[in-house]
């Protein structure tokens, strides 16, 4: 049983974390450093709490640092709501996560270019083949083509959860386009600005330099015989979801940011548009889909990419990260294979478990989710943000059976999973401290090898009782801590 550490009168004196396990109050039991930190925290006065929050959302506004919901009219631009509250992380626990994330990168490498190469995985019957040469994400434009140093997920966030036993489980891989990692470092910052008090004498690993990774590793990627490669970050525009962590990304790294219109292929090379003329490109962080990237391979009517950008980098004249086709490995179904193909490419038992996983396409896995709906979280194979899934124990019998009625219409298009007691971590709501779940998305940047972002972007499910973090479902955001 874990013995709670004492905490003064205060903030925390009425917090009740429930059956759930608790990554302040229970952490603060493993790690001293941590029981410092809440007590500190609980010292605070509930209004000098609540000015720091404001003037924290003060400054996000005004910084720009916000997201689109497409799905509200009326409020399209949001801040995304930011708790003073740090998730704290020990050394140990950090160790456990930072393993799993890059066992998980190279099993997703070497899972892709089997894939596109000599289909081993799908020969062996480790992963049904029609999951994968069934999968809209499968891009057959990418069978045979050598991505260096065989890394086609140059960046990934891995979205993983704690039970109520303390354990870390991998909840889903992203590995087209994770977004997110904008708010990791601006968290920091505002940390640092309204908490100088909590940070002094607590070694916290910096999450600064993720800029200056991901450039190396696009330059990495970068096509030989050019010194100094050109990275520019190629963006949909204002209007994407993610732009301001476009623009973030971009100064980080201190590369252009550009849109499809500021590229042009021409002499087998892309160019970008500049004010002196046509510079040379050698590297593409690309935030947009794989459908939008070339209209002559893929949408003949999108604006957004670049006209013969695919057959360039065919032939090896440019770099483009992250690969076509990677979102055949981050799909839900998919998912549910990783300990396989773990084991089938690394002869390794997985560190980060997966969430029990049934695939309702399956006739076994669909009598069970028919059967246990109630009981159930159920989620599209292809979507994210958390839109069209239902989280059973918190739907009406209706909302159930209504979800009953889509489910056997395409079965397809679905997985199941046990509801998970997600962990839960004190947040400012109102003027006190409460118990609300949580997760974490740390981030990978491949090159030639692997790092990983000390932390991670941990969300927050801000209304009570909710296991939907996602910012577009009412989600906020908290700073996260690695202990030295």
């Amino acid at each position: 049983m874990t013995v709670l550490p004492e905490i003064p009168p205060g903030l925390l004196t009425a917090y009740d974390k429930g059956r759930f396990y608790c990554e302040m109050m229970d952490g603060a039991a493993r790690d001293p450093r941590i029981a410092e930190i809440a007590r500190r925290i609980a010292q605070i006065a509930p209004d000098d709490l609540k000015r720091r929050a404001g003037i924290a959302e003060s400054e996000l506004y005004n910084l720009g640092i916000t997201f689109t919901v497409y799905s509200d009219r009326d409020a399209i631009d949001r801040i995304l709501p930011f708790d003073l509250i740090p998730r704290v992380l020990t050394p140990a626990e950090w160790d456990t996560i930072e393993r799993g994330v890059r066992q998980r990168v190279a099993a997703l490498n070497a899972f892709l270019w089997d894939i596109y190469h000599d289909r081993n995985i799908l020969r062996d019957k480790i992963v049904p083949e029609h999951l994968v040469l069934g999968n809209s994400n499968y891009r057959p434009e990418m069978i045979g083509l050598d991505v260096p140093h065989r890394t086609y997920v140059h960046v990934c966030g891995t979205d993983i959860i704690r039970d109520e036993t303390g354990g870390f489980l991998v909840l889903e891989d992203n590995a087209r386009t994770p977004s997110g990692v904008s708010y990791v470092v601006e968290n920091r910052h505002m940390m640092a600005r309204m908490f100088p008090d909590l940070f002094d004498g607590i070694p916290v690993r910096p999450v600064g330099d993720y800029g200056m990774r991901l450039h190396t590793a696009l330059t990495e990627i970068a096509p030989s015989g050019d010194a100094e490669p050109r990275v520019v970050l190629l963006s949909p525009g204002i209007y994407n979801s993610a732009y301001f962590e476009h623009i973030f990304l971009a100064r980080e790294m201190g590369v252009p940011l550009v849109e499809g219109r500021d590229l042009i292929v021409e002499d087998g090379r892309v160019w970008m548009r500049t004010t002196a003329g046509l510079a040379p490109v050698h590297a593409i962080y690309r935030r947009l889909n794989d459908e939008f990237l070339d209209p002559d391979v893929f949408n003949p009517d999108s604006m957004l990419g670049v006209r013969g950008l695919i057959d360039v980098w065919r032939r090896g004249k440019v770099a483009i990260a992250n690969a076509v086709g990677t979102g055949v490995a981050d799909d839900k179904a998919i998912y549910a294979y990783m300990p396989r193909i773990i084991r089938y490419y690394l002869a390794e038992d997985a560190i980060l478990s997966n969430v029990e996983t049934h695939i309702c396409g399956e006739p076994q896995g669909l009598a069970f989710t028919l059967e246990h709906l109630p009981e159930l979280v159920v989620k599209p194979v292809g979507e994210s943000g958390g839109y069209g899934m239902i989280v059973g124990p918190r739907a009406t019998r209706a909302e159930v059976e209504a979800f009953r009625e889509k489910l056997l219409a395409d079965p397809a298009n679905y997985i199941s999973q046990p509801t998970i007691g997600l962990s839960v971590s004190p947040t400012l709501i109102g003027d006190r401290l409460a118990p609300r779940h949580v997760d974490l998305r740390p981030f990978a940047v491949t090159g030639k090898s692997t790092w990983v972002l000390p932390g991670g972007l941990t969300r927050v499910a801000l209304r009570e009782g909710s296991l939907v973090v996602n910012s577009s479902q009412g989600g906020g955001s908290k700073d996260t801590w690695v202990l030295e």
